[in-house]
Formats: structure tokens, sequence, C-alpha cells
């Protein structure tokens, strides 16, 4: 995942997992030339809204193991990534990573979606749960989501 990468690259540079947050701004807009200093703070937010980050204090806290990201040498992350998904889209994807098809699944999902009257977001969490997946941390937003409603 490319979001995960492009957090991480400052970490593994610093050896650490928690790192000042200008430190991680100047580490992608200065010295990797990845982004702007705005859209490095605009991952950040991103990154802390998928649960990759945490804020501490006027630093960030890496909520993953920095040391297992691998960023390849050609790599540049595209501005996606600065955009944050929706509890669908997370879900899609962790589905993916652990090695379902987008098409089946989308159509698994839109079946559940269609036959109890879920939304798309309840319909996907139920059928990463059901295919045993762990997508608790998505399915307290989709919960959150809907009491905001």
């Amino acid at each position: 995942m490319s979001l995960r990468v492009a957090v991480g690259a400052p970490f593994r540079t610093k050896g650490q997992s928690r790192i000042e947050e200008s430190e991680f701004i100047v580490a992608l807009s200065l010295d990797r030339d990845w982004f702007s200093p705005n859209q490095a703070k605009r991952l950040i937010d991103v990154a802390v809204g998928e649960g990759i980050l945490r804020r501490d204090d006027g630093e960030l806290v890496a909520e993953f193991a920095p040391e297992s990201v691998s960023v390849p040498e050609d790599f540049a992350p595209d501005e996606s990534i600065l955009r944050t998904r929706t509890t669908f889209e997370r879900v899609l994807s962790a589905l993916v990573d652990a090695g379902e098809t987008k098409q089946e699944s989308v159509a698994a999902i839109n079946r559940l979606q269609t036959e109890l009257g879920l939304t798309i977001d309840a319909a996907a969490v139920l059928y990463a749960h059901r295919m045993g997946l762990d997508v608790s941390n998505v399915a307290e937003r989709a919960l959150s989501d809907l009491h905001e409603s």
C-alpha cells in the first residue's frame, strides 16, 4: 500500500517509530520532494484518519512497525493517497491485500447490501468479517459515521 510506504519512509530514515511532526513534513517535502509542505500535512491527516499514525504532543507515532515497510528505490507516491478513503474503500483494500479478488468482493458486498438492506459500508464490513478479516477499526468508524448521520 503506497500510503503506508509514503508514511513509513521518514520513520525508516530516522530509524524510529516516533518523530517530530515538523521532521516528517521536511522529510517528505524537502528531503524526498514527494509533496509540498501542505500536502505532507494533508498526508498526516489522512494517515491519522486511517489509524496508521497517531499524534502525541507535537510528535507523530507510527501505529505500525516502520521497519516492516520497504521503500523501493524508484518509489514516488501518487497524489491520490492524499484523499481520505471511505470505509468501503478501506475494507475493499484489506480484502484485496488478503488475496480476495476485487471483482468478486464488490459483487458479494453488493449482494449483501441488497439482500440485507445495509449501507455499502456496513455490507463491506460484514463481508470482510465473514471472510475472516479483522476490520474492527474500520467497523468502529462506520458505526460512528452512522451515529453522526
